[in-house]
């Protein structure tokens, strides 16, 4: 399996790595299948995610999609983090094997889910599940 030079540099050298004592929001997910799962803490001031971090149990591409999935979203309204999609993580790499392609899921779903908790947290209302978050996730 061949990765790109920045997915290896981003596992070598992962960044926000850690936890956020004081989140305003925090979301887990996991993949059954692989069995990696992935948390994030974001902090948000005045609709603006000030600091992320992550905690991920995983391979290589898991910890690398998480990396760059924490520094697309830094500094970004609610609105523009939502807007980061799986491929958009992936293209951030430089590409990720097909193999590979459900991490950058997970690092949307853990963006997603980090902000839907924030989002109940404050406003009491989370998001609006998407048709194809769904279909991924449907219950065995």
């Amino acid at each position: 399996m061949q990765y790109s030079a920045k997915v290896m540099e981003h596992f070598a050298n992962p960044r926000n790595v850690g936890e956020l004592p004081d989140a305003s929001g925090v979301g887990e997910v996991g993949n059954p299948a692989c069995g990696d799962i992935m948390k994030m803490f974001i902090k948000v001031k005045d609709n603006v995610i000030e600091e992320v971090k992550f905690k991920t149990f995983g391979c290589g591409a898991a910890i690398a999609t998480s990396s760059i999935s924490t520094e697309m979203i830094k500094g970004k309204t609610i609105e523009e983090a939502l807007t980061i999609t799986n491929k958009a993580v992936a293209e951030a790499l430089g590409g990720l094997p097909p193999a590979k392609m459900h991490c950058s899921v997970l690092a949307e779903e853990a963006i997603e889910a980090a902000i839907d908790d924030y989002l109940k947290k404050t406003t009491g209302k989370g998001l609006e599940k998407k048709k194809s978050f769904e279909h991924e996730h449907e219950e065995h």
